[in-house]
């Protein structure tokens, strides 16, 4: 269960989209489809290894509402900061979703 006094970090969740110039080339932007409460379990990479056993840098633990259709393709904006998606896990029946994401290297 997701009690609403941990919920007190503001995220927003974005898409990239792709549209067509002028000149027929494709730009990509990344396009705000929700702006939601989450609870930041870990801000740490101590606990997270790899295949090889090194620590990834800028994993954070991101905890949410419920929320359908989100997948990795989209990212997180925390605090000015670009998180990739790397895992996503439900809490309970449709309760909530724990989000493992990195920072960007962008």
């Amino acid at each position: 269960m997701l009690a609403a006094g941990t919920l007190f970090h503001t995220i927003t969740i974005e898409r990239e989209t792709k549209t067509r110039t002028p000149s027929r080339s494709t730009a990509s932007a990344w396009t705000e489809i929700a702006t939601t409460r989450a609870e930041v379990v870990k801000a740490s990479a101590a606990d997270f290894l790899t295949g090889f056993g090194t620590a990834q840098q800028g994993t954070v633990i991101f905890r949410i509402r419920w929320r359908d259709g989100l997948t990795g393709a989209e990212r997180i904006v925390f605090n000015g900061r670009a998180y990739q998606i790397k895992e996503i896990a439900d809490i309970g029946r449709r309760v909530g979703l724990e989000i493992r994401a990195v920072a960007s290297a962008s």
